[in-house]
């Protein structure tokens, strides 16, 4: 089941939260920034760990650490892509770090999965269309996978919150 919350992803209750990442997987702004901030060193130490076993994250892949101090089980890390136009495959990256992020979640048993909006703050992907890709990817990965019980998407600003509010008709 899609759900729409608007709030702080790092105060959303899931099993899993995504963390629209950088691909040094260290921390930085936005979500990125309040995850490892509310969660606290052990995120940052196991991610610290994965880019020193495996190098950084490219757009479109995702990873799974420890949620730390959050109420989640688990923060899965993707990184969506930079946008430019939509000359460098932005659309694909984006689909995949949603069904990446999907079936890490699937992997290791969660029920339930939050998304914030990837890519669409310091990225600049644009928001709309986005979300129309976030939502699509999701809805693909669900006709084929009934592991995941609620997938929330979870908007911090009411611009987001609108878009998914009419793509959704919630």
């Amino acid at each position: 089941m899609l759900k729409l919350i608007s709030g702080d992803i790092t105060r959303t209750r899931a099993d899993v939260i995504v963390n629209a990442a950088n691909s040094s997987l260290l921390g930085g702004g936005g979500v990125d920034g309040a995850i490892h901030r509310a969660g606290g060193g052990a995120i940052l130490r196991e991610c610290m760990e994965i880019v020193a076993s495996r190098g950084s994250c490219p757009p479109g892949e995702a990873v799974i650490t420890t949620a730390g101090k959050l109420p989640a089980k688990h923060v899965i890390h993707t990184v969506g892509p930079v946008w430019h136009g939509g000359m460098y495959n932005e659309d694909k990256l984006l689909a995949d770090a949603y069904t990446n992020s999907l079936k890490l979640a699937v992997k290791y048993g969660a029920g339930t999965i939050a998304f914030p909006n990837i890519s669409t703050g310091v990225y600049n992907f644009p928001k709309e269309r986005a979300a129309r890709i976030a939502i699509t990817a999701v809805r693909e990965f669900l006709k084929t996978d009934k592991s995941l019980t609620e997938v929330l998407f979870v908007c911090f600003d009411r611009e987001n919150h609108q878009i998914y509010e009419r793509l959704l008709n919630v």
